[in-house]
């Protein structure tokens, strides 16, 4: 059996003061191409389909037309997509039921209740049965009735009793869709690489060890914007198709294909390469320098020349050089009597704030206070 693994496809998404409209689309048909070419049996989608909770009636439209188009490409293949952080799960859970009977699996909301389980969809091959769970982006207070406790779990504490609560029979082949902060069993939130453009909760409070995860023959992630694998090379994290922010500059960007054989036979996993209508480039150096530069991708230019410059003349060479330009910054030199030097200044985030002001915080205290500035910023 083959599946195609993507997440975190933004629409909606504005690149600083860039829309990504005709970026999306351009990419969306690429997918589509890739999956004529290969006719995999299954579309798994990670999560975030749209960059906001509410989208706009563009963006919608960009999505509608993209499943449509897949379901033509591939007519026999199951499409399955779960919610992330950034959508709706509401919105997204909507004709759930009615559009399970034409193959395409579109989850929303996680269990709610005791009797609710993860949705898990089986298909068949020549080597018998793949069951794909769908579990779609968890916060602890919106299972606790399922989970039997009033008690303020943790999101890897929450994450781990929903998993161990399924009836997984290990003795078939078993693949889960999941959208959370996983980090290798052992390992810190500093160790991953983030990027601009995902959303990060104060003190990681978000983060769950991918231990339970290895019970999978595949776990096909989402909500980290860079390509990446979480400790075993079957437990990863596809990325963004294309850039989402100036710091996935030359990342590459691609479809995880996966091919399942029979049970314990192991997989064959490959990347298709996707080519972004424009390349994300941060082009630095002095303002004559940066001129030689010109292209016609999404540029961030830094200028380090250490003189006065005519402002307008400058912005007006740059947009004739770079017509998707995205901003211009300057490295800022500051001259003491002594000598000359870059000075960077250190901002604490307002938990590290917090922390250093309050001191002596218990673990319970922390995640309190944490919950209570995640919430504060999600207001805003």
């Amino acid at each position: 059996m083959k599946f195609f693994h993507l997440s975190d496809l933004h629409i909606g998404l504005k690149l600083i003061n860039r829309d990504l409209k005709e970026d999306h689309e351009y990419i969306l048909k690429q997918i589509i191409d890739r999956a004529a070419e290969e006719k995999p049996d299954a579309i798994l989608i990670a999560g975030d389909i749209y960059d906001k909770a509410v989208p706009s009636a563009e963006s919608t439209e960009i999505f509608d037309e993209f499943i449509n188009n897949i379901t033509s490409a591939l007519p026999k293949a199951s499409i399955m997509i779960i919610s992330g952080n950034h959508d709706s799960a509401a919105r997204l859970n909507c004709f759930r039921n009615l559009l399970s009977k034409n193959n395409l699996y579109m989850i929303g909301v996680p269990p709610v209740t005791p009797d609710e389980y993860i949705q898990k969809v089986s298909l068949n091959d020549e080597y018998g049965k793949v069951n794909f769970y769908l579990l779609p982006f968890v916060k602890p207070s919106t299972v606790r009735r399922v989970l039997g406790t009033e008690e303020n779990l943790s999101y890897n504490e929450t994450v781990h009793r929903l998993i161990k609560r399924e009836n997984i029979d290990l003795n078939e082949r078993n693949v889960i869709v999941s959208h959370q902060f996983y980090l290798p069993k052992g390992k810190s939130a500093d160790d991953t690489e983030r990027m601009d453009s995902e959303i990060r909760t104060v003190g990681n409070i978000d983060e769950v060890s991918a231990d339970i995860l290895e019970c999978f023959e595949y776990a096909a992630l989402g909500h980290i914007h860079k390509p990446m694998v979480v400790g075993d090379p079957k437990i990863r994290y596809s990325g963004t198709p294309i850039a989402c922010s100036v710091s996935e500059a030359g990342q590459s960007k691609g479809i995880v294909s996966v091919e399942m054989f029979g049970k314990n036979d192991g997989l064959k996993i490959k990347t298709i390469p996707l080519e972004p209508l424009r390349n994300v480039r941060v082009v630095k150096g002095t303002l004559n320098e940066v001129l030689n530069e010109t292209c016609n991708d999404y540029v961030t230019v830094i200028l380090t020349d250490k003189y006065d410059i005519n402002i307008i003349d400058m912005q007006e060479k740059l947009h004739r050089a770079f017509p998707y330009l995205l901003e211009i910054r300057r490295e800022i030199y500051r001259k003491a009597d002594y000598e000359s030097e870059n000075i960077e200044e250190t901002v604490l985030e307002p938990y590290e704030l917090c922390c250093s002001f309050l001191k002596d915080l218990d673990e319970n205290e922390k995640r309190i206070l944490s919950d209570v500035i995640n919430t504060v910023q999600g207001v805003k």
